[in-house]
């Protein structure tokens, strides 16, 4: 068991502090728009785009606003952790939807702080220190969905 959820860990490659940074990204939606979680979402290196299903078009300064408080959370310095949850357990605290079918009834759950918690098999920095800075590079919205390009800088 301990061997296939290690493998399992290793199936997503995206790059670690993308791939964390879009979790911080997911929270920071979720506590401005009170939207779900990105219902798309291409992770790279170089660039990066989530999706959000959101009623009304932000403001620019509502989007700078999203890029300064996914900022801020990542200069906290808060610790990327993860613990084991039964499948049992998580579907009383977490959307299962997009999940296999065959998936294992052990689920990795990733924490990063306080801030944000989700299911979830990438592989993601030690702190959000790693990240470096986010920034949105541009963004548009049309019938409902936001869509949100982004890149780190340093780090």
């Amino acid at each position: 068991m301990e061997q296939q959820l290690q493998l399992n860990e290793h199936n997503k490659q995206e790059y670690p502090p993308m791939h964390t940074v879009e979790h911080i990204l997911n929270r920071t939606m979720m506590n401005l728009f009170g939207c779900g979680r990105a219902v798309s979402a291409h992770i790279e290196r170089k660039k990066s785009k989530c999706d959000y299903l959101v009623s009304v078009a932000p403001t620019d300064e509502q989007i700078r606003e999203i890029e300064r408080r996914v900022n801020e959370v990542i200069n906290m310095n808060l610790p990327v952790t993860f613990d084991y949850i039964s499948k049992e357990d998580a579907c009383e605290r977490y959307d299962l939807g997009r999940l296999p079918d065959d998936v294992s009834d052990i689920l990795r759950v990733v924490h990063v702080g306080g801030y944000d918690d989700c299911l979830c098999v990438g592989l993601h920095v030690n702190s959000t220190f790693e990240i470096g800075k986010f920034v949105i590079i541009s963004h548009d919205y049309q019938c409902g969905r936001l869509r949100l390009r982004f890149k780190l800088m340093g780090g």
